[in-house]
């Protein structure tokens, strides 16, 4: 059986991950664990979302191996 939404679903879910690519995201989280008030381990997380090109930016920057 076959989910009604699922097409739709899967049209969002690649237009988003396109989307993502072409203009980058960046994802910024922090985590602290403690015990009792007292912190035990701290966690700072920075995700870069992108296609190599706009993060790398101009082609002609690149280095020679990407070319």
């Amino acid at each position: 059986m076959t989910h009604p939404h699922t097409d739709q679903e899967q049209i969002a879910l690649s237009e988003m991950l396109d989307r993502i690519l072409n203009k980058g995201a960046i994802i910024n989280g922090e985590a602290t664990i403690s015990v009792a008030n007292v912190d035990l381990i701290y966690l700072s997380l920075r995700v870069l979302v992108s296609s190599i090109d706009k993060a790398l930016g101009d082609p002609e920057t690149y280095p020679k191996e990407f070319r």
